[in-house]
């Protein structure tokens, strides 16, 4: 091959490199921006009870919680007295749901919101995954 030829190549790959570039970055722009909830979001949210249970007692609960409106899947741990439930924002809100839960369990429970600090550290399985190992190889490059 000739010079020139290598030369055109090159200009096409690095053109095309830079425009997949700014396509990657539009992309993820696009998709982490807050969006307000629609019907087919989902969100998740904790309750913690401030006394024990037992597994009567967390029946009772995942029973109470998936009959309510907008609410789409239940775990009731007793041995940590955690709730974690999933629900469509757009139909129902969390502070609803924990506040009817206290009404009528009459639990000793608050919501547990996350801090700052640990909505910046995001999900932990994210730091083993596939992607969080290129981005630090790249970090470490840089």
């Amino acid at each position: 091959m000739n010079s020139k030829t290598v030369k055109n190549i090159l200009k096409w790959a690095g053109g095309v490199l830079s425009f997949l570039v700014v396509v990657l970055a539009v992309h993820i722009y696009l998709v982490t921006r807050p969006k307000a909830p629609t019907e087919h979001t989902v969100a998740m949210a904790r309750i913690d009870l401030k006394q024990t249970i037992d597994q009567r007692d967390a029946d009772q609960i995942n029973e109470w919680l998936s009959q309510q409106k907008g609410v789409d899947h239940v775990l009731c741990n007793p041995e940590s007295a955690v709730v974690v439930f999933t629900f469509r924002p757009f139909r129902t809100s969390a502070n609803r749901l924990v506040s009817d839960f206290k009404t009528h369990f009459h639990y000793k429970a608050e919501r547990y919101i996350p801090t700052r600090e640990e909505m910046q550290n995001g999900c932990p399985v994210a730091n083993t995954s596939l992607t969080y190992k290129v981005y630090q190889f790249f970090q470490r490059i840089f």
